[in-house]
């Protein structure tokens, strides 16, 4: 489209990445992807093409490496940046904490770097529920206190959200919105794109149906013991369509604020589903049977979590759309598309 508005998108290739470039394209946008393919796939990018008729642009570049990220900020003016680079699997964070550290860190300061020295405003940052840690209420406003992190993945959130906070604390010319995603599942209603977890998941939604497809022999539950209703955790569930949309909303909000903003805002439903619901409601619109067991607690989880989204709706104008049983059909859709493929 000529004089779209270029938007800088880290971990474009990634899950919610993939499908907020869709959502951008869809809505006048030209996202630029930068994205070096180590927790995502080429594939993505023909789905991308399939569902909006164009080539996404695409430079293969580790965000972690400066100069090689200051390449791209020469070569186009961006009107913003929605940073999704960076790990998030909280149990191999707990294994090896260094490599989050390093990876989530470094990445961020390259961005926020390169934002000033360009003159690059709009910051839309992938943040998460993580940072609430273990919260004192279930359900939680911006407003919760933040609480020591379950997980090196939830510390490194943490410490990005206090880094853009700096920057913005120390004059700073960025308007940053950081979104607080809570969990994000399903795929893209016509399937050309979706959840591609290499090696097993570390998610649940996409564990459930590749049982359910044969890839993998059994769901384990992890825990039954939580103070929860039915025992297991509760989290609460988004469609990837309705948080893609959220970084439309967010970026139109910034460029009508003043320069040095910053705002946190929740990301979610604002409906807390258990595990073993997941389970049963997809069996239920999938008419799949899943194996499944109890297992031991995870390191890293907490119990129950769920967003108020009232400030996204008030501020920004957004909420979901999308029901549990149309976010786990489009999962379902989708694992089936891929097993048809191979």
């Amino acid at each position: 489209m000529e004089n779209a508005p270029n938007i800088l998108v880290t971990g474009g290739a990634g899950f919610i990445g993939s499908h907020t470039v869709v959502s951008l394209m869809q809505q006048g946008y030209n996202p630029v992807i930068v994205d070096d393919f180590r927790n995502s796939e080429k594939r993505v990018l023909k789905g991308i093409e399939k569902i909006t008729g164009k080539r996404p642009i695409v430079h293969e570049v580790d965000v972690v490496n400066k100069e090689s990220m200051r390449s791209i900020f020469e070569q186009y003016t961006f009107e913003g940046i929605i940073h999704f680079a960076a790990y998030k699997a909280v149990g191999e964070s707990v294994q090896e904490p260094l490599k989050y550290y390093r990876n989530n860190l470094v990445s961020l300061m390259n961005c926020i770097e390169l934002c000033e020295e360009f003159g690059v405003k709009n910051f839309v940052f992938s943040s998460s529920c993580t940072v609430y840690g273990e919260p004192d209420g279930i359900v939680v406003k911006e407003t919760t206190p933040v609480k020591p992190a379950s997980s090196p993945y939830g510390q490194t959130k943490q410490i990005s959200e206090q880094m853009l906070k700096d920057a913005i604390a120390s004059k700073s010319d960025l308007r940053v919105l950081c979104l607080r995603y809570f969990n994000p599942i399903g795929a893209h209603e016509s399937s050309s794109i979706g959840e591609l977890p290499l090696g097993i998941p570390s998610n649940l939604v996409p564990y459930v149906t590749q049982t359910a497809i044969g890839k993998l022999p059994q769901l384990t539950v992890f825990g039954d013991d939580y103070d929860t209703p039915d025992g297991s955790c509760i989290r609460d569930y988004i469609h990837v369509m309705d948080l893609a949309e959220a970084h439309i909303f967010g970026l139109r909000w910034l460029t009508h604020q003043d320069d040095n903003t910053y705002q946190i805002v929740n990301a979610g439903t604002g409906v807390g589903v258990s595990v073993l619901e997941i389970i049963h409601t997809f069996e239920k619109v999938s008419n799949a049977k899943l194996n499944w067991t109890i297992g031991p607690r995870r390191e890293g989880d907490v119990s129950q979590i769920y967003a108020d989204p009232k400030l996204a709706e008030d501020l920004l104008g957004w909420k979901t759309k999308r029901s549990l049983e149309e976010s786990l059909r489009d999962a379902w859709n989708w694992e089936q598309k891929l097993a048809n493929e191979e």
